[in-house]
């Protein structure tokens, strides 16, 4: 707490000092502050920004219990204010590549979109679904936020201060802010004991994260931030990757904590946009490979699920690289491999059976390889001058396929949330994620089982699922469907798509689904309960051929439903996302397959 004062009262000192001067009656210009340079002045006027607006998010929900409006004043002055300042203080060429004006967006955009963040994780989403529905945590939330946000604002200037001088002992400011976070997560323990209940995260985890946002902030502020070691931004990353053909990159589990199921490193795939295109148009494909649970599905899997290091890129469907297969072959493009039997959303627990043992750290490996991209693309980008690195502007496709698929539902807040991408559909492909209804195998009850639990069997995955649905009923498609849909449509493009053949065998053994009828009805069912949510269009096909995944499948990619062609509803959904809808046929499987029932609703 001594150290928050101090960061206060400097700050104190310094609007003083800014509003009305500290000189003498001698000189007139003495009782003007000096003007700041450049590099002053775009690290305090994001501070000051990031800090405003995380108040005046504070206060939406405090005086009108919900979040702001688009239009709100406070935030908009505070953008102003950020804008004047580094107008006034910076030219052309204090900018490097970028101009002024692209300068002062970028910093614009990491001071709302920061604050943004900072309260969707407190407050249960954008849509402030937490804060909504539990009157009595409010109090908890709202101080968690206030010492998240002071922590911010103190460690932002720290920074400032230290990077200002002559020398940065980067090792004296790293006690400080280990001082300091330590205060904050023991002041968020004190106020909010409540907190993992409310939204998934216990204090250290949740402060960590806040920390995580200050690496973020201080590579959006600074040309050049050495000597401190951060964990975002350009400076994590290898340019000099190859455009227009994958490299593999193995991520260094010391690092990034990444670890693939059988103990090997996590690697992935990655292929910058060929030469000429676009480079911050990015597909994300997350690979299939079933899931295991119990020790003898695990022990029975062979050896190559649990490694990536062998795996390589689909190549076919939205996946190809031939333009005259799919629109997305210039896209820049990430493969995922699959190598924890976990779905993607292992949190880092270890499964220790007799005969095998399984490390479950897929949203693990998932977040960290897409944060390397981000910082591949954050150098490439703002080498290339024009807007530089803007989060905002990257427009996403974040696809899985079967697992990959459940693995696309359960991160994608992640990536519009904390990774600020929010021009990013999802294309979940062959995993709906039904629930059987059998009270101890189905997606439902197994999800309460690995979701919050430990050893032996839980995936450590609770702090990994969205702040607003995170209990075992969420590890269900069509819940988290129905509490994901109220903070979709932001902006165009942050949509879910969900494609299946509605005969899947594969999904209907996954699923513990007792036959093939029971699941294709119960995913006829789920369509007509979740066609209407804001954001959530489907594309389902007809075949009564028993079929697993299909935007990856050529014949089915180029083939069309209800008169659509897959490859032109997807690549519609992102150039005139407005208009898509969904396309769906009845088909012939009532008749071809005894015991399959129409659809409830009308197609």
């Amino acid at each position: 707490m001594q150290i928050s004062i101090l960061r206060s009262a400097f700050l104190l000192t310094f609007l003083i000092a800014s509003l009305s001067g500290c000189g003498t009656d001698d000189n007139p210009d003495d009782n003007v502050a000096p003007a700041l340079t450049c590099p002053e002045a775009i690290p305090q006027a994001t501070r000051l920004c990031t800090t405003e607006v995380s108040t005046a998010i504070r206060s939406c929900y405090t005086e009108t219990n919900a979040p702001c409006a688009a239009d709100d004043a406070a935030i908009a002055s505070a953008l102003s204010a950020l804008e004047q300042t580094v107008q006034t203080s910076c030219n052309d060429e204090d900018a490097g590549a970028l101009t002024v004006n692209a300068l002062v967006g970028r910093l614009q955009t990491s001071c709302e979109s920061e604050s943004v963040s900072l309260a969707s994780r407190t407050f249960g989403g954008p849509q402030g679904a937490v804060w909504a529905e539990s009157s009595s945590g409010r109090s908890c939330l709202e101080q968690a936020h206030t010492r998240a946000a002071a922590l911010v604002e103190d460690s932002l200037l720290g920074r400032q201060e230290c990077l200002a001088g002559e020398t940065c002992d980067a090792a004296a400011l790293g006690d400080e802010e280990a001082t300091m976070t330590t205060a904050a997560v023991a002041f968020v323990e004190g106020a909010c004991r409540s907190l993992r209940d409310l939204i998934a995260l216990d204090p250290p985890s949740y402060i960590a994260r806040a920390m995580h946002q200050v690496d973020c902030i201080t590579a959006t502020t600074y040309a050049d931030t050495a000597p401190l070691d951060i964990s975002c931004g350009p400076t994590n990353a290898d340019p000099s990757l190859p455009r227009g053909e994958y490299a593999q990159v193995v991520l260094d589990e010391e690092t990034y904590g990444t670890r693939c199921g059988d103990g090997s490193p996590f690697a992935f795939q990655i292929r910058l946009a060929p030469e000429g295109e676009p480079l911050d148009r990015i597909l994300i494909g997350m690979e299939g490979g079933g899931v295991c649970v119990f020790e003898n599905d695990c022990a029975n899997r062979p050896a190559d699920l649990f490694e990536a290091l062998s795996d390589e890129a689909y190549d076919t469907g939205i996946m190809s690289n031939d333009p005259a297969i799919s629109p997305f072959a210039n896209w820049t493009k990430v493969f995922l491999p699959y190598c924890n039997q976990d779905v993607f959303i292992g949190g880092g627990a270890t499964t220790e059976f007799d005969s095998i043992t399984v490390h479950r750290f897929g949203a693990i490996n998932v977040r960290a390889a897409i944060r390397y991209a981000r910082d591949v693309l954050w150098a490439l980008l703002d080498e290339a001058g024009g807007d530089g690195y803007r989060p905002d502007q990257i427009t996403a496709m974040l696809g899985g396929f079967s697992a990959g698929a459940f693995g696309t539902i359960y991160n994608y807040h992640w990536v519009v949330d904390d990774l600020q991408w929010p021009r990013t559909t999802g294309f979940p492909d062959a995993g709906l994620a039904l629930d059987s209804g059998d009270p101890l195998l189905s997606v439902r009850s197994l999800g309460n089982l690995l979701i919050a639990g430990g050893p032996p069997l839980g995936w450590a995955s609770l702090e990994y699922l969205p702040p607003y649905c995170f209990a075992g009923d969420c590890a269900v498609g069509p819940e988290l469907l129905a509490a994901t849909a109220p903070r979709l449509k932001a902006v165009p493009e942050q949509q879910l798509l969900i494609l299946s053949n509605q005969n899947d065998g594969v999904q209907v053994g996954t699923t513990f689904f007792e036959s093939t009828p029971a699941w294709i009805n119960a995913m006829r069912q789920s369509y007509c309960d979740t066609r209407d949510l804001n954001g959530v269009n489907y594309y389902l096909t007809p075949l009564s051929e028993d079929v697993h995944v299909i935007s990856i499948q050529e014949a089915l990619y180029s083939g069309s439903v209800a008169g659509t062609v897959m490859s032109d509803w997807l690549s519609g959904a992102i150039s005139d996302p407005d208009q898509v809808e969904s396309k769906v046929e009845e088909g012939s499987l009532v008749t071809d397959i005894a015991g399959v029932e129409a659809f409830p609703c009308e197609l």
